[in-house]
């Protein structure tokens, strides 16, 4: 084969991410941006990417069938198959940081299902276990996985249990992530939920805003808008909270030496 053959081939390569991120939780990670109920009890898209969220040829997305693509909204369409996807922040996250890496390609990895309580993502159960199985198949290719972003509790609202169980629930989680990934360092920045399906919101978002662990770190969502429903992120929203993610990966993580004392809190005012 000649040179231009083998360029030409490599070219048709798919491409690897040096940089990965994971985003999971459940239904605002996986992006309820811009969908709505039809009248006729249709739920749709309205198909609106914002400039922020627009593609990057060097961001791509692991799909279900665990291989690289070009990332591009919905993102989590082919992993929280059972509802309507819409914007999420993923998009307006990986915009943000990818000039900010050191060159090479960004990957995310979605694993968000909306609906989701937090003892459905405990070890051995199947939403904790596609996670896993969807990170570690994202390192394959040689990244390194950045950071995991969450986003989640809404589920927890219901009962005070439940939102009483929420902090060592989380934190077990992110115990049992670093130790099954083999990175006991792993970066974490979760989101303080705006919203919740019962009364207990607030204690769930306390636990949250209170957690006190090394290398983790929140961002704070109440204050940004919400759709009709009073529980998803509109669009802009999420082009906002990806931008605050943005921020504080970069200001806490993005650096040579990380400081495991270094926790900072991003409001949305």
């Amino acid at each position: 084969m000649d040179t231009v053959g083998v360029v030409a081939e490599q070219a048709q390569l798919p491409q690897t991410p040096n940089h990965i991120f994971i985003l999971s939780g459940q239904s605002n990670m996986a992006g309820r941006g811009g969908v709505s109920k039809h009248p006729h009890g249709h739920t749709h898209w309205d198909g609106l990417v914002p400039p922020e969220c627009q593609p990057h040829p060097c961001i791509l997305r692991l799909n279900a069938t665990l291989n690289w693509e070009p990332a591009r909204e919905p993102l989590h369409r082919d992993i929280d198959s059972r509802k309507v996807c819409g914007v999420g922040p993923g998009m307006s996250f990986a915009n943000a940081v990818r000039d900010h890496l050191g060159g090479g390609c960004l990957g995310l990895v979605p694993c968000a299902v909306g609906g989701t309580a937090i003892k459905k993502w405990g070890r051995g159960q199947q939403l904790y276990e596609n996670m896993l199985k969807r990170s570690k198949e994202s390192m394959k290719s040689g990244g390194e996985i950045k950071a995991l972003l969450w986003y989640q509790g809404e589920s927890d609202t219901s009962t005070y249990h439940d939102a009483e169980a929420y902090k060592g629930n989380m934190e077990r989680l992110i115990r049992n992530v670093r130790e099954d990934l083999g990175l006991p360092c792993l970066p974490i920045i979760q989101v303080a939920i705006a919203s919740g399906d019962g009364k207990y919101t607030e204690k769930v978002r306390e636990a949250q805003l209170g957690m006190d662990l090394p290398n983790v770190t929140c961002v704070d969502a109440k204050g940004l808008p919400l759709k009709d429903d009073n529980l998803h992120l509109t669009t802009q929203a999420q082009v906002t909270l990806g931008h605050m993610l943005a921020d504080a990966f970069l200001t806490n993580f993005n650096a040579p030496l990380l400081n495991s004392k270094n926790r900072t809190i991003f409001e949305s005012a």
